[in-house]
């Protein structure tokens, strides 16, 4: 799969993306995964490490129409999915389609908005539509929303609700960058800034087309037995409250797909399994109360599942090449 145009062409938007996002290739593939495998994109982390520079990259590497959409406290729903507006001339109402009818949409600092501004973003991202006045709109496709939030300053902010973090497929951060990409940072942006001149890789009609051939990438029978153990036991560990769902399965299972053919393969490995793990479910764990200040975090709940969770023998197999996908029906 090493020269398919499908493993051509995602190698080409991380090398895109990422003259603006240095040193983060682990981090842009994941983005890109998720944007591939038709899901949405929470990006939690401190101010000034590049979220809102790596949505605007994505959507330039991906040729797509971007809107951004800063969330304050008076924000209202309408000013998320438009408003009907009456024409004097005509004597009729029209509808002036908010920032949401984009291909990919930026929601900066999500939770400094009400939880009812928030919930306008629920069947945007579940239906990937918008009922105005009672007409449904669907919206553009490909279709993905990248909202970020920082995890420090939380005074005046509105938490999201476990419904609306269940419609994020994964939950990243990107980090600190180490010290030899921070120094090439400095140069590279003396005299201007590398994302403006990211040229579109593919189109929106191509991403649309990718994302399709992603839920072709094979995923052997004994890997599906891999993300249940894995979710299972998120339901049964002792410091977890509420476990995984049906639906994180799901996305764990499209997540690893994407990541695939993200690392030119046509077939998943235990190990796209394994990466997408704590992005996809982390932010889907509650712990429980009595443990939550003896420094048990969803992710060390999910490295202590992953260390413990055995690889299928047959999946095992996949990761050296011994066992060929060949038998895809």
């Amino acid at each position: 799969m090493d020269t398919s145009p499908l493993v051509q062409q995602t190698r080409a938007i991380v090398d895109a993306v990422e003259k603006a996002i240095l040193g983060k290739r682990d981090t842009i593939e994941a983005a890109l995964a998720v944007l591939l495998a038709s899901g949405h994109l929470l990006i939690e982390d401190i101010p000034g490490v590049g979220k809102t520079t790596l949505a605007k990259a994505l959507a330039r590497a991906l040729g797509c129409e971007f809107k951004r959409i800063q969330f304050t406290p008076d924000l209202l729903p309408s000013d998320v999915t438009g408003t009907s507006v009456f024409n004097q001339k005509t004597s009729e109402f029209e509808f002036r389609p908010g920032p949401i009818f984009a291909n990919i949409v930026l929601a900066d600092e999500v939770n400094r908005s009400t939880p009812k501004t928030q919930s306008a973003l629920l069947e945007c991202m579940e239906e990937r539509q918008v009922t105005v006045d009672g007409v449904t709109r669907p919206l553009p496709s490909p279709f993905f929303v990248i909202a970020t939030q920082n995890n420090i300053e939380l005074a005046g902010t509105y938490p999201l609700p476990e419904a609306q973090l269940d419609r994020f497929m994964a939950r990243i951060s990107i980090g600190y960058p180490a010290r030899e990409f921070e120094k090439r940072i400095l140069a590279n942006q003396l005299h201007g800034r590398p994302v403006d001149t990211i040229e579109p890789v593919v189109d929106a009609q191509e991403v649309s087309r990718i994302q399709s051939q992603v839920r072709d990438v094979y995923v052997d029978p004994s890997l599906h037995d891999f993300i249940l153990d894995l979710t299972a036991a998120t339901r049964t560990h002792p410091s977890i409250a509420l476990g995984a769902s049906p639906r994180a399965s799901l996305a764990l299972l499209y997540a690893a797909q994407a990541r695939a053919a993200v690392r030119g393969r046509e077939y998943v490995v235990p190990d796209d399994i394994k990466a997408m793990t704590v992005p996809v479910l982390g932010h889907r764990l509650i712990i429980r109360p009595e443990h939550r200040g003896r420094a048990v975090t969803p992710e060390t709940c999910l490295a202590d599942i992953l260390a413990r969770t055995a690889v299928p023998v047959a999946a095992s197999r996949l990761a050296t090449g011994s066992s060929a996908p060949s038998s895809r029906g």
